[in-house]
């Protein structure tokens, strides 16, 4: 069988596989996503790709004969791509911003192996947050905990963060930034799990 390196500290990502019985290994991809971000003129979408690319090609070339997935997800609204929150009040300013409107979460997934790009995947979710409350905001908040700063869109969609919802059209692995059962065929056609 081949071997699955996840190019990625995801604690989401990682719970996503380890759920769904995949063997891998971790190895943290190090890009400057900033510097990424910055000289990219392309779509919030294309984006995505483009730096799950960037991650499966810096660990690729380390992980000799295994395949090495880069997995990244940006959060689309208005046309504009919007990265992590760097801290819980901007995390509140996002949900404010955000609240009674549609946004999509697009990702991007990408396998290589030995320095070439062998799959690639693109997701769209489109989001309508409800026109929560400021009590509901304050509970979130409070509850949240980490997810506020550790994924771009600061909710846990798989728990509380559901309750910021009236609408979600896509796949729900998708939502937690890593779209299982396109990956999971990819999977089984590149040797990792079994036909």
């Amino acid at each position: 069988m081949t071997e699955l390196v996840l190019a990625s500290g995801s604690a989401s990502r990682r719970a996503i596989l380890e759920k769904a019985c995949v063997p891998f290994t971790i190895d943290p991809a190090d890009i400057d996503e900033g510097a990424v971000k910055a000289r990219f003129a392309g779509t919030p979408a294309a984006l995505a790709l483009e730096l799950a690319r960037q991650k499966a090609l810096a660990v690729s070339p380390r992980q000799a004969g295994k395949l090495v997935l880069g997995a990244d997800q940006v959060l689309e609204f208005e046309g504009r791509a919007y990265d992590k929150s760097r801290d819980h009040s901007e995390a509140r300013a996002r949900l404010e911003m955000l609240r009674g409107k549609a946004h999509a979460l697009v990702g991007g997934l990408v396998l290589a192996r030995d320095g070439e790009i062998v799959w690639q995947h693109q997701s769209r979710c489109e989001m309508q947050i409800r026109e929560v409350s400021d009590a509901f905001l304050d509970r979130y908040m409070r509850e949240a905990g980490p997810i506020l700063t550790a994924g771009v869109g600061g909710y846990a969609y798989e728990g509380l963060g559901a309750q910021l919802f009236e609408r979600v059209e896509g796949d729900f692995f998708a939502v937690l930034g890593l779209p299982l059962l396109p990956l999971l065929g990819a999977l089984r056609q590149h040797g990792v799990l079994e036909p």
